[in-house]
């Protein structure tokens, strides 16, 4: 079943007894993250969560109901991805990639079912009524304190958008981007953009403003959750994120023309925050706010959103996550990007088996690879190719292990690296651009990174003593084991 609105996402989430509705009354400023939080850190991920009651910041209750935690757990993840697993996505992606045309008539013939299902993937042209916008603001009728925006930790700056789908069109090819960057809320009709340097959004807003050229935005709140996902999702700048969506759910993405900016929006989208920035105006004061490593990234500037535009459903629901000390919903995020663009990294590194980013490591921070080891070095190219592999190129410690390694079983990676590794020979550094979240680099978003090579030495490499073999149980043993469990009495969680 396709999920073709936020509100089909809930619908689905709700069947599958996947949604908590809460109907008493929680405030949006810190109350509904102290409750996301403690759901969040429960055992595999917690509930998704419908605050049927938000309460606004002056005390006053919303009419938009807020939805979080709504992607927080691979169950959920594939429910809006609409797959079974992760790695059935996974599949199809390395399908598509690995596809050659054949020689023959019937190799070619063949093809055509893929090809057909590629020919569904672009964007659609929506036709009225678009339900987005049942309800049109403009100008002064515009007041997004309407809007239950969070106020998330107590340092934070004040009250953010913290799921939007950030629309910009680069002004030398005309290629839409869609980006998840937070928003701070500085007005009726202000908003603080914080687009880090290496997001494409930020690209796009520095050519636009060496031009003088001011730049329209569109602010997606709620859409198909594959859409929302995408907005998420490491594309190539070249990828438009809305053809993404549409092979991710097998359907053409409808899009509507915004009313005040040439920009394109989902139709079935819950609101939709329309804009622009003037490269005029000087940057504002964006933050501090409670951020995905855990700790506060501070004040800084970035550029002014001037809104022009609310339009909505009439029944609105706003989208919301929190990020702060890991585990978070956005960690299913990341990992369902992990498992889907495995197959694209395999292209350029093919001796890659698995990779994987632990909660812990909060994306950026920890990169454990698997791989198939044929020669000597070889963990070494991995790291530097990896380095140069997009938002990749920001993580800060690699650890390249072999391929029977289980590297989605974090305490089974650094048990063997650290049985492995000879630190002085085995752990390189290197410099390279680092996240701009990061507080402990010694300049910003550029300081050193960790490489550990945790695999079986070859005597090339300097080893010339016996590896020794891993303790295993013989499966003689194993065999007789399992035919007297039941009569020994011994109960195991």
């Amino acid at each position: 079943m396709t999920l073709d609105s936020l509100r089909d996402f809930v619908r689905a989430l709700d069947e599958a007894g996947e949604l908590v509705r809460v109907r008493e009354p929680v405030s949006v400023d810190r109350e509904v993250t102290e409750v996301a939080d403690r759901c969040m850190k429960s055992p595999g991920g917690g509930p998704a969560l419908l605050f049927e009651r938000p309460v606004l910041p002056g005390g006053g209750a919303s009419r938009y109901p807020v939805l979080i935690n709504a992607f927080g757990s691979l169950r959920r993840m594939t429910t809006a991805l609409g797959a079974s697993s992760l790695d059935e996505i996974g599949s199809r992606v390395e399908g598509l990639v690995s596809a050659t045309v054949p020689d023959t008539l019937a190799g070619k013939l063949s093809m055509l079912p893929k090809l057909a299902e590629l020919a569904t993937y672009p964007p659609a042209r929506a036709t009225d009524p678009v339900a987005c916008r049942t309800v049109v603001h403009r100008e002064h009728e515009i007041d997004l304190g309407l809007l239950p925006h969070l106020v998330c930790w107590p340092g934070d700056g004040g009250p953010y958008i913290t799921f939007p789908m950030v629309i910009t069109r680069d002004p030398s090819t005309g290629v839409r981007n869609v980006g998840l960057y937070r928003i701070q809320v500085q007005g009726p009709r202000e908003l603080a953009m914080h687009w880090q340097r290496h997001k494409v959004g930020a690209a796009h807003w520095r050519e636009m403003a060496s031009k003088g050229e001011r730049m329209p935005v569109a602010i997606v709140l709620g859409a198909d959750p594959a859409s929302m996902y995408a907005a998420s999702a490491p594309l190539p700048p070249a990828v438009d994120e809305f053809l993404f969506a549409g092979f991710l759910r097998r359907a053409a993405v409808p899009l509507a023309k915004c009313l005040t900016c040439d920009l394109e929006v989902p139709a079935e989208a819950e609101i939709v925050l329309e804009g622009y920035i003037d490269p005029a105006e000087e940057l504002v004061m964006e933050g501090p706010f409670g951020d995905h490593t855990g700790f506060y990234s501070l004040a800084d500037r970035y550029p002014r959103v001037h809104v022009t535009a609310v339009t909505m459903r009439r029944d609105a629901i706003y989208p919301a996550t929190i990020v702060g000390r890991p585990p978070m919903e956005d960690f299913y995020l990341g990992h369902a990007t992990e498992r889907i663009f495995r197959p694209l990294l395999r292209l350029t590194i093919p001796e890659i088996v698995d990779y994987h980013m632990p909660a812990y490591g909060i994306f950026h921070n920890l990169v454990f690879v698997s791989i198939r080891k044929q020669y000597p070095g070889q963990a070494w190219k991995v790291m530097n190719g990896l380095w140069g592999q997009g938002l990749m190129s920001l993580a800060k410690v690699i650890v390249v292990l072999d391929d029977w390694v289980n590297v989605r079983n974090a305490d089974e990676a650094w048990w063997v690296a650290l049985n492995h590794i000879d630190p002085e020979r085995d752990v390189r550094f290197t410099m390279g651009p680092i996240d701009v979240l990061d507080h402990s680099s010694r300049a910003f978003t550029y300081g050193s990174k960790m490489g550990i090579d945790a695999t079986r030495k070859w005597p090339e490499e300097g080893f010339t003593r016996d590896w020794p073999g891993l303790i295993e149980m013989d499966a003689e043993t194993r065999r007789k084991v399992d035919a007297k469990w039941a009569s020994l009495g011994i109960r195991l969680p």
